[in-house]
């Protein structure tokens, strides 16, 4: 059965008719392709996944959240195959667009400020209720954040960026202080879950309150991995003052699940958010340097002033690395 074959038929199922409308979705990084399919006041997204794995993963992930009270999109039906389904819609309201008119400016309105600590008051819900007892062996690529997904990262990062940008480096002295960096980065965490890709082009607003969607690469790992990705991703580039608003409210809803430690949850954050920008660098390299996607590579610039002002304290740990990176905030143009 051919791919809009299934969508169709799981409509019909759910609803007793064809739609009425059916649109692709523009696409992002992801080969996965999403359908708006419509009719007789009834909207749903449908979904045709490339791997039944991701696909598995999603499902699984999706019925814990909405179990626990977390909003996430309802599913309402999957093939046989479980290569398609179709879930609730949430609407147009991507938390990204939503606040791009104030992105360039970095000044938020307080409904949109309200928006984002509501973001940062759900996630500790989302990483501690669907960790709680929950398979990781459904999960994809891998089960957890560990040495090997610490290293795919880190020379995701070295491949498909820094050799791309054609900047001489010492491939023996930064290796040293990535083995060192690998060692350090998976200290610390018990068993919570990781978004992987929390970020506001994952969140939908639906009536005022923050939804949740594209959480397929989730896997066990440390919190901290998540808050990094959402206030220091490129896209968004928040202040350092609104940074430090948005962590409070983190670390307040945290405390509701562990003692905190201000200062040690501050020395691991550092650390872990360094591990996500390299990450995030390697998919602007790939995406963006290698595949000329113009949306990853419009990311490059903001990504740079984000990791200049990471790495203006450079890490003790990983000198060389650390002069590496400085380099490529400040002294790399990209040339088209």
């Amino acid at each position: 059965m051919r791919d809009m074959e299934r969508l169709l038929k799981l409509y019909k199922d759910r609803f007793g008719c064809e739609p009425a409308d059916v649109s692709l979705l523009p696409l992002s990084g992801s080969a996965r392709k999403y359908y708006r399919m419509s009719g007789d006041g009834t909207s749903v997204i449908g979904c045709i996944g490339t791997n039944p794995r991701e696909n598995r993963a999603f499902l699984t992930i999706d019925a814990r959240m909405c179990a626990e009270g977390i909003h996430a999109p309802a599913v309402y039906g999957v093939s046989p195959d479980g290569m398609a389904y179709i879930q609730q819609d949430l609407g147009g309201g991507q938390l990204f667009e939503l606040l791009k008119p104030s992105i360039g400016t970095g000044s938020f309105s307080e409904e949109e400020k309200g928006w984002l600590h509501s973001v940062m008051a759900a996630l500790p819900a989302i990483q501690y209720r669907t960790g709680k007892d929950f398979d990781w062996s459904v999960c994809f690529p891998d089960r957890g954040f560990n040495a090997r997904m610490v290293d795919f990262d880190l020379n995701y990062f070295k491949y498909c960026f820094l050799k791309e940008t054609g900047l001489e480096f010492d491939e023996i002295r930064l290796q040293d202080d990535f083995d060192t960096l690998r060692e350090d980065s998976l200290k610390g965490f018990g068993d919570t879950f990781m978004y992987r890709d929390f970020q506001a082009r994952n969140v939908m607003i639906l009536d005022g309150e923050p939804w949740f969607i594209d959480f397929q690469g989730g896997r066990r790992g440390p919190v901290q991995y998540d808050l990094a990705s959402f206030l220091w991703n490129a896209g968004t580039h928040f202040s350092a003052d609104m940074r430090k608003e948005l962590e409070d409210t983190y670390l307040q809803a945290l405390s509701e699940f562990e003692p905190v430690s201000r200062d040690l949850f501050y020395e691991r954050y550092r650390l872990i958010t360094l591990v996500r920008l390299l990450q995030e660098f390697g998919a602007y390299g790939f995406r963006g340097l290698i595949e000329r996607k113009q949306l990853f590579i419009d990311c490059i610039a903001p990504a740079q002033k984000v990791l200049s002002e990471l790495v203006a304290e450079p890490f003790e740990r990983y000198p060389y690395l650390s002069e590496v990176l400085r380099t490529v905030a400040r002294e790399w143009k990209f040339k088209p």
